[in-house]
């Protein structure tokens, strides 16, 4: 159960974010690509950091977090104001920093997986399907509500992102 809880508190971030990005009219391919990015980067971190976690010096991934997510927001909101209808075609470069970027706290979270789990593939596997999962979830009630709302789902979107990168930026100074 505390892996699940676990896999559950590393998903919230990816949520939020796709909760934004669904608001913006992403194409199929991305809404379809990003959860297998995210969910592939919450599997391949942890097993990285366990084995390798004491090795290896990290930044303070949580600052890098909030201002990508803040460097994110002004470029939608720029775009967003210029156009009427914005439909954003993000590159795999873009999705690939995007997932990685949410998924930085996997990699932490595996060198302290040392003291509750024998196994590694285990936890790995189950932060995989849950980020997946509320990774395409968030990306899913963002773009209904986008159709649903119009515009104002859009600069709910952006709100949203706004948001996590202020707590994300403001928690970690």
């Amino acid at each position: 159960m505390l892996l699940f809880t676990i896999g559950l508190a590393l998903s919230m971030d990816t949520f939020s974010l796709a909760l934004s990005l669904g608001t913006l009219n992403l194409n199929k391919k991305s809404i379809f690509l990003f959860p297998l990015l995210v969910g592939t980067f919450h599997f391949i971190l942890p097993l990285i950091s366990r084995n390798f976690g004491k090795y290896i010096f990290f930044i303070n991934s949580d600052k890098l977090l909030g201002f990508i997510f803040l460097f994110l927001f002004l470029k939608l909101l720029w775009e967003l104001r210029k156009e009427e209808k914005l439909e954003l075609n993000i590159n795999l470069f873009s999705l690939i920093i995007l997932a990685l970027s949410v998924s930085l706290d996997s990699f932490s979270t595996g060198i302290g997986l040392v003291e509750i789990s024998n196994s590694i593939f285990l936890p790995s596997l189950i932060f995989l399907l849950e980020s997946s999962f509320f990774t395409l979830l968030g990306l899913l009630i963002g773009k209904n509500a986008s159709q649903s709302l119009g515009k104002i789902a859009n600069y709910l979107g952006l709100f949203l992102l706004l948001l996590l990168s202020l707590i994300h930026i403001l928690v970690n100074f």
